[in-house]
């Protein structure tokens, strides 16, 4: 169902589907009230602004559902001189001429979005406190950013794209920085820096590629390069790989993930957890789209890149895992940074055999599963190292005998590690590593598939070393000085209830999809376009 209605032949004023817009509208909506109401709060009511932010994520998610079940709604769609859109009706790879559609890629990849920025903004609340952070900016650039990547994954043209990517990317420039002991800075700096350049790289190749088919629509940009003039397919060509350059920087692929530790050790770490989930899908539906929809003339070409940066991007984040040294300040944060790095190469995998998969399967429900899977694991184990390390400086040592002091906190770290490793009890690891593995072997990528086995086991090694920690003998002496809060002989702190219900509510739902795995599948099941 195309929503577009025009008030006569040739006018420009189109209505608007504010159903189909509804989840990005919300989430920005509410970021302007949460700015406008911390002008007038007094500091004593603060904490109000995280309630509100955790509240509209809320909705936002809870308007997704009149778009589930149905046929995709499209909006914003360009028209000719007879008030015609260009591209009446929606199927296939979605609507030509078109710039939002809410169909089923969108809707999978923004409950992801706004579901890991709630799942932050809960973790977030008992943080902004702890570290004095002006709580109306936090918010703010939360919900903004979220904003952003849940507009990213139903733009179907690049201008959008590009927008909705920025939207998403600079807010969390400003939230990496709101750390006031330098390192946030410092941090920042790096990020705004690397995004900044690949954001000009990308720019320049949806030039080349405007030029070379003379459209910015998906759809139409595919056709445009399908029947380019000879002398315009190097451009092309070239536009295309700057372009997926790009986008393979917000994903943190391999050379592009240099950014990923310092900026995860330097942010506050719901902000961490928040780049390492929302941030990496944005990327991720990004790079999706515009593959699969106006690169697909060159689908082999940009398959056997993907395939070869998923195999790169996944051995150098595990390799970077490994040379973590557990007894050192911030090596918890730094682990888990490299991790994601990896788990960026396998959720190209199913990107890559898209590029070789008969039109008539779908490789990308692998992915939209596998990053359904990994954000409500990974973003769960960074909130149990906000919770126990409280700050980043925490090595993985300090959890060291975390059994014997906070039995449930660590059971649900060590659940989140083995969902991560793909082990049991993390049934839904293991589904998820199994959905991807099958994907590449499906589509003739049997070499992947070897590399990414390999992989899998050689992550064993750091992940159940981690989990055997925190069910080692505590040590007799304390930490080193900046280790963490944490000393031998005081008592810990009892953990505030919102985070220790947050850290529940995200171990349950790990636990629910471990026991019923199928769910997932009926989440991404059936073609996402």
């Amino acid at each position: 169902m195309t929503s577009l209605a025009v008030a006569n032949p040739g006018s420009l004023i189109q209505s608007v589907d504010w159903v189909a817009i509804a989840p990005p509208l919300i989430a920005a909506l509410a970021a302007l009230a949460v700015l406008v109401t911390d002008l007038f709060l007094p500091a004593r009511h603060k904490r109000w602004l995280g309630r509100l932010t955790a509240a509209a994520l809320a909705l936002a998610i809870a308007s997704l559902l009149p778009l589930i079940g149905g046929s995709p709604r499209a909006t914003f769609c360009a028209q000719n001189v007879t008030g015609a859109t260009d591209t009446p009706s929606i199927s296939g790879a979605a609507a030509g001429g078109c710039s939002y559609v809410a169909d089923h890629f969108a809707l999978v990849f923004q409950l992801l979005a706004l579901g890991g920025a709630l799942i932050a903004a809960l973790l977030s609340a008992h943080t902004v406190e702890r570290e004095e952070l002006p709580g109306g900016e936090y918010w703010f650039l939360l919900l903004s950013s979220a904003t952003g990547a849940a507009l990213l994954p139903a733009s179907r043209d690049l201008a959008t794209l590009v927008i909705a990517l920025e939207v998403a990317s600079l807010p969390a420039f400003a939230l990496v920085a709101l750390r006031r002991d330098g390192r946030g800075a410092e941090a920042a700096l790096k990020f705004f820096l690397s995004s900044v350049t690949a954001t000009a790289v990308m720019l320049l190749g949806i030039g080349f590629v405007y030029a070379a088919s003379g459209s910015l629509h998906l759809g139409a940009v595919a056709t445009g390069l399908e029947h380019a003039p000879a002398q315009l397919k190097p451009l092309a060509e070239a536009g295309a790989v700057l372009t997926l350059a790009g986008f393979a920087f917000k994903v943190a692929a391999v050379p592009f993930h240099f950014w990923v530790p310092d900026t995860y050790t330097g942010a506050p770490l719901p902000v961490a957890g928040y780049l390492s989930v929302v941030g990496k899908a944005a990327g991720l539906a990004g790079l999706a789209l515009v593959t699969t929809i106006a690169f697909r003339p060159y689908a082999h070409t940009w398959g056997l890149v993907l395939a070869v940066l998923a195999a790169v991007t996944m051995t150098v984040g595990n390799a970077g895992a490994l040379r973590q040294r557990f007894d050192t300040r911030y090596s918890a944060v730094r682990l888990l940074a490299w991790s994601s790095v990896g788990q960026a190469g396998y959720l190209l995998v199913p990107l890559a055999a898209a590029g070789y998969a008969p039109t008539t399967t779908d490789p990308l429900g692998a992915t939209a599963a596998y990053a359904l899977i990994y954000g409500v694991v990974n973003l769960g184990a960074f909130g149990v190292v906000a919770a126990v390390g409280r700050r980043s400086e925490a090595g993985v040592d300090d959890f060291r005998g975390l059994f014997a002091r906070r039995r449930w906190t660590a059971l649900a770290l060590a659940f989140f590690l083995l969902c991560l490793a793909g082990l049991p009890p993390g049934v839904i690891g293991l589904f998820g590593k199994v959905v991807v593995f099958r994907a590449a072997v499906d589509a003739g990528l049997g070499w992947l598939a070897v590399v990414m086995a390999v992989n899998v086991v050689v992550a064993l090694y750091y992940y159940l070393r981690w989990t055997g920690v925190l069910f080692a003998p505590a040590p007799d002496a304390a930490p080193a000085e900046g280790a963490g809060e944490r000393t031998a002989t005081a008592p810990e702190r009892r953990l505030p209830v919102s985070l220790t219900a947050t850290l529940g509510l995200t171990a349950s739902v790990a636990v629910v999809l471990s026991v019923a795995p199928q769910l997932v599948l009926q989440v991404v099941g059936g073609s996402l376009f």
